[in-house]
């Protein structure tokens, strides 16, 4: 981003990224500005994180505990960048934007997940992935439309979140090693209940908690940035990456656990060809009217 205490030229690239940023659809800057907001209640994942069972009373070596701050830092920057990156756009009423920030760190969330350590690490290897498609598609879009800068920004966010899955679905990968038969419990019971990202909880001023959702989602599937076939394949990735095909030696409830989640993929995807692709396009205050 440009910097006006180094570089002359600021307002002239200021400029720049406020006219490529008028390429951009009002879907893509929707489901940029609901990103961005979920990137920026960092306080609420950490606080989230640190309560997990067995090391939220760690002392600050903890291996957890240094992992947690260096993830936290990390995704911290993501939400500082885009939030720039918006605030020099002008295509962003940034006070509506503020507003649901503030939102949704004050309204908090519940995730079904408790502090139980094998249920938060199967969300996080879920929901991170849907996050690294999520920006991984606005970068391609953005790129189409002609930002150039958004589709580099949203790109490196992007690796960034996969690198994050990876490590979460690598703990669950040693937990199996152990406790193979709770692991697939667990996982069977966040299935059942649905993974809940963190934008389910967004809102506007004078609405009820989550009662952006249903619009915030209508965008992104329209548009292809994220979609209920994306949620049955990071599932079906999951139990493939996680060999549960090939899981021997458990007992009954461990043995019903996996054979529901390895048909669960095929199922919900059946069920993705009857839907249809939401027409109905709401007017953010974030944006205010369609063009």
């Amino acid at each position: 981003m440009p910097d006006a205490a180094i570089q002359d030229d600021f307002f002239s690239k200021v400029k720049d990224i406020q006219g490529a940023a008028q390429g951009l659809s009002y879907d893509v800057l929707t489901v940029l500005v609901g990103d961005t907001i979920t990137e920026e209640a960092l306080p609420t994942y950490e606080t989230w994180l640190s309560r997990i069972e067995g090391i939220h009373e760690s002392d600050r070596d903890h291996p957890w505990q240094l992992w947690v701050r260096a993830w936290t830092a990390e995704e911290n920057r993501h939400g500082d960048l885009l939030n720039k990156y918006l605030y020099l756009s002008g295509r962003v009423n940034m006070r509506e934007f503020e507003k649901s920030t503030q939102f949704l760190i004050a309204d908090g969330f519940n995730i079904e997940t408790g502090q139980d350590p094998y249920r938060n690490f199967i969300y996080t290897s879920f929901q991170e992935l849907a996050t690294n498609i999520s920006h991984r598609r606005v970068a391609t879009l953005a790129k189409q439309q002609g930002d150039q800068l958004l589709s580099k920004i949203n790109g490196v966010i992007a690796a960034d979140e996969m690198r994050h899955a990876k490590a979460y679905s690598a703990f669950i990968k040693k937990i199996f090693e152990y406790d193979a038969n709770e692991v697939l419990i667990a996982f069977e019971d966040m299935m059942r209940k649905k993974i809940v990202m963190p934008a389910h909880f967004l809102r506007e001023t004078g609405m009820e908690v989550g009662g952006l959702w249903g619009h915030f989602t209508d965008a992104a599937q329209r548009i292809g940035v994220y979609t209920a076939v994306d949620y049955a394949n990071i599932l079906k990735g999951l139990v493939a990456d996680w060999g549960l095909e090939h899981l021997g030696s458990l007992n009954e409830a461990g043995e019903k656990s996996r054979d529901y989640l390895v048909k669960l993929p095929d199922r919900l995807l059946k069920i993705t060809d009857r839907m249809v692709n939401p027409v109905n396009e709401y007017e953010f205050k974030w944006i205010g009217v369609r063009g």
